[in-house]
């Protein structure tokens, strides 16, 4: 029976074990998690936060990881401004990126979730408004969904992973972990 672990990763922090970075040390998963034998299947950048897969059996992680599975992966993104139908219609389409056409996204706006406070807080600003969005994709490219944004003229501030598949974020606190 394959091991897994969820992990609520915070920002700045990096989805690996070391950093090979010379220069200033940043945070890493093993100043959270000692679970010899368990890896990252799949990566988070280290300027977005939530839900981190870990696995200790190289072909799950393979399937969770590869886009040829197509396993879905919802955000929760906060973005600048407030996309209206347009933009939302060409998030579910699929938005020209240079790497080529993005599979289109379950795309919806929602209210702002009751998150924890991020440390260092998003910029704010009085003249443009905000607003959040849940996005599902089914790709894993670089960057996917903050490029997705970006396109639509939306620009995304603070970016939570909310779910992989069957396996959700609720419940874990920034830095918490929970073996199943």
């Amino acid at each position: 029976m394959s091991g897994v672990i969820l992990f609520n990763k915070p920002y700045g922090v990096l989805s690996q074990f070391t950093d090979e970075r010379q220069g200033v040390p940043r945070p890493t998963l093993a100043q959270f998690i000692d679970a010899p034998g368990f890896y990252p299947a799949g990566r988070l950048d280290f300027d977005s936060e939530g839900l981190l897969i870990l696995c200790d059996d190289g072909r799950l992680q393979a399937r969770i990881a590869d886009p040829r599975f197509k396993l879905a992966k919802t955000y929760l993104a906060q973005v600048e401004g407030e996309p209206d139908a347009a933009a939302m219609e060409a998030l579910r389409s699929g938005v020209r990126l240079k790497d080529g056409r993005s599979r289109p996204a379950k795309a919806e706006r929602i209210c702002a979730p009751a998150f924890w406070p991020r440390d260092p807080p998003i910029r704010f600003r009085k003249s443009v408004p905000d607003s959040w969005l849940r996005l599902t994709i089914t790709e894993g490219r670089n960057r996917q969904v903050r490029r997705m944004t970006a396109a639509v003229g939306h620009p995304t501030l603070r970016l939570v992973r909310w779910e992989v598949g069957e396996w959700t974020l609720d419940g874990l606190a920034p830095g918490e972990w929970r073996k199943l």
